[in-house]
């Protein structure tokens, strides 16, 4: 059965791809490939607002909330819009490639002598090939059970997200999260775990739709749905060595 926590991977968008040929069919080395690719878009899209940053902040800060905005509008037309995901996904990718740089640029004027933003990127991609490792394995099944949790420990930290948002806009406080407190840095470190195992549900499903012989147009979309994953875990990694580096 083809089940995800990740929006992107829903079974109920994907049950019809199904390929008419080999030669159509999604692989997994496909996926892999697509997924570099977005890295690679997302990665230049950052190298730009980076280097924006230190010359013109609030040319970056401009740059930063449109990449999030347009990264998001991307997001949900490929939700929405599965045929769609190989032309919108390098743009989704980009678009939140400026974000990522202009945010990571802020991070690091912050804390310029904690090497902030190169051990959330080394720790990002060490958390993915660790999950990975553990996924091959077997150390870590995709379980009913562990599916279950997943989803809704993810649901649980959207709706944290959601009500924090709309409190702060009424004026409560709710700076606890964002606070460098044993709490703050345990909320994070929370959330940073709920984004590292929901890898292995994108694994899983990768693995599962390339033996169902979806069409290969779905690569970009897994692709995709495992770049949300990414993005989500850096940034909360990027919190959780902010939280603690205030500390010291």
């Amino acid at each position: 059965m083809l089940r995800t926590s990740n929006p992107a991977f829903s079974a109920k968008n994907l049950r019809t791809s199904v390929a008419h040929t080999a030669e159509d069919a999604m692989t997994i080395n496909g996926s892999i490939q697509k997924t570099g690719l977005l890295v690679l878009l997302a990665f230049l899209g950052a190298t730009y607002t980076w280097g924006q940053f230190s010359s013109s902040p609030e040319l970056a800060q401009t740059w930063m909330f449109g990449g999030a905005i347009g990264g998001f509008i991307a997001a949900m037309v490929i939700v929405f819009k599965r045929n769609l995901a190989k032309y919108v996904a390098p743009i989704y990718a980009i678009l939140e490639g400026l974000f990522l740089g202009a945010i990571s640029a802020y991070f690091n004027a912050m804390f310029p002598a904690e090497g902030i933003v190169m051990r959330a990127i080394a720790l990002t991609f060490g958390v993915l090939f660790a999950m990975l490792m553990f996924y091959r394995a077997g150390i870590i099944k995709p379980t009913e059970r562990f599916r279950s949790g997943v989803l809704a420990a993810t649901g649980g930290v959207a709706l944290v997200y959601f009500v924090t948002f709309i409190a702060n806009m009424f004026g409560a406080n709710m700076t606890f999260m964002y606070e460098s407190s044993l709490l703050g840095i345990g909320i994070s470190l929370v959330i940073v775990v709920i984004a590292a195992l929901n890898l292995i549900l994108d694994f899983d499903f990768i693995e599962k739709g390339a033996k169902a012989g979806l069409n290969k147009d779905t690569e970009w979309y897994a692709a995709f749905g495992l770049m949300v994953t990414l993005v989500w875990l850096y940034i909360e990694i990027l919190r959780l060595l902010s939280l603690l580096a205030g500390r010291d």
